[in-house]
């Protein structure tokens, strides 16, 4: 029954469409838009001191609420796809249905494969991964009906078929291309009686049930970061030109791969690495210091710490901190992780030029994925880009419903400017 959220989205327009939501500023527009309130999404919210809430629920309380695979478990994404789509909390059998449902969706053409043998195996996993999902593009529900013809207010039904169809085929396409890369080709077939992230992680090749708990968690807290990151937002602004999820989603996936954004998972790891290899493991918390001072001064950044939001510890970092207290507390890599939570914060906090000192997602994921054996950084990326397809295909099948706009915000040059603060000045 979408008819009460669109009546609502009008209400909202026509009674409200004059009210200012705040000034532009001239730093704003130089600094990447941050800060400006500028678009709708719906499935999750960022508090710049609470961190994200899915649909209003925190973390923590998605943990509890949301079914899970094992008793006092990790949610399962398919209960935080079910809530992102509709807004409620599923039961377990809700989501062993939807686990079902991807299931059967999940059978990947053979010109993906093709597709991404075309390239060579030294390609980052991130152009082989977004090469999957342009061929995957090929079938496409909504490219097929707009084609057709169809009204507006049809159009996300073929954009959810697209949307499910992408998160159920992603972890044959991203296991694909780990072991291609890593592993000489020699794919695993998926087991049938497992749910979405366990099953993604026994394609990839680890089976240890702490693994799959680990996958569960990551895949769950890396769906959805409300719409202004890179690769949601660019989700939405390709989607809002009525592009398909596939040509949305690898666009989105394009952004992921920066460094400023999810390439930072990547970085983090491999940093981590580099101080254990330079000072050793029983590093003291003074040489740690010390360290991190060493780092600043010599113009580099300590990876994994702010955020363009955030202003406290991010609480994805909190929960990964928590599983390792649970499952791998010895890990000397934890440890250090553990230390530099001591000691980063008031080393940038003294710094001065860091709006937010804590750590945000990344400072933690690659310790515990290493931890399990799944070692190789630069295919980090990649699993971040399936679990956000749950979030970014979430959101653009309310884009659809709601009938969300073409995106097209207004740019100026440098001299409009300068004109304009003249002409306030004088």
């Amino acid at each position: 029954t979408l008819t009460p959220l669109r009546d609502r989205l009008k209400k909202l327009k026509s009674e409200h469409g004059k009210v200012q939501l705040g000034n532009i500023t001239v730093d704003m527009v130089l600094g990447g838009m941050r800060g400006m309130t500028g678009m709708l999404w719906e499935t999750s919210l960022l508090d710049p001191e609470e961190g994200i809430r899915f649909r209003g629920l925190s973390i923590p309380e998605c943990q509890k609420v949301l079914p899970a695979a094992v008793k006092d478990g990790e949610p399962l994404p398919e209960g935080l796809l079910w809530l992102l789509l509709t807004g409620k909390v599923p039961t377990k059998e809700q989501v062993d249905a939807l686990s079902k449902e991807l299931l059967s969706r999940s059978t990947v053409p053979g010109y993906v494969y093709k597709a991404i043998d075309a390239l060579p195996v030294t390609a980052h996993p991130m152009t082989q991964f977004t090469t999957g999902v342009m061929a995957l593009q090929v079938d496409s529900e909504f490219q097929k009906a707009y084609n057709k013809g169809m009204p507006k207010t049809k159009f996300w039904e073929p954009t959810y078929e697209d949307c499910l169809n992408l998160i159920s085929r992603l972890p044959q396409v991203a296991s694909y291309v780990y072991r291609r890369i890593f592993k000489d080709g020699k794919a695993i077939a998926a087991d049938n009686t497992l749910d979405y992230a366990a099953n993604f992680s026994h394609m990839l090749g680890f089976d240890d049930p702490k693994m799959l708990e680990l996958m569960r968690l990551y895949i769950t807290i890396h769906t959805d970061h409300e719409g202004g990151n890179v690769s949601a937002h660019t989700g939405h602004l390709v989607g809002s030109a009525l592009s398909d999820p596939y040509l949305s989603f690898a666009a989105a996936l394009n952004g992921l791969a920066g460094p400023l954004h999810g390439l930072a998972n990547q970085e983090v790891l491999l940093w981590i690495k580099s101080v254990m290899e330079e000072t050793g493991s029983n590093i003291t918390t003074d040489q740690l210091k010390e360290y991190v001072w060493k780092t600043l001064k010599s113009g580099k950044v300590v990876p994994g710490y702010g955020h363009g939001v955030l202003r406290n510890t991010d609480p994805r970092y909190s929960c990964q901190r928590e599983f390792a207290l649970k499952y791998l507390p010895e890990d000397p890599l934890f440890q250090l992780v553990s230390k530099l939570y001591e000691v980063v914060p008031p080393i940038l906090t003294e710094l001065g030029k860091v709006k937010n000192p804590w750590p945000n997602v990344d400072a933690h994921s690659g310790v515990l994925l290493n931890h399990f054996g799944l070692t190789e950084a630069r295919y980090y990326t990649v699993l971040f880009g399936v679990s956000r397809s749950i979030g970014i295909g979430s959101q653009l099948i309310w884009d659809r419903a709601l009938g969300l706009p073409l995106e097209r915000p207004k740019s100026v040059t440098m001299e409009w400017l300068e004109n304009h603060c003249k002409k306030v000045a004088a």
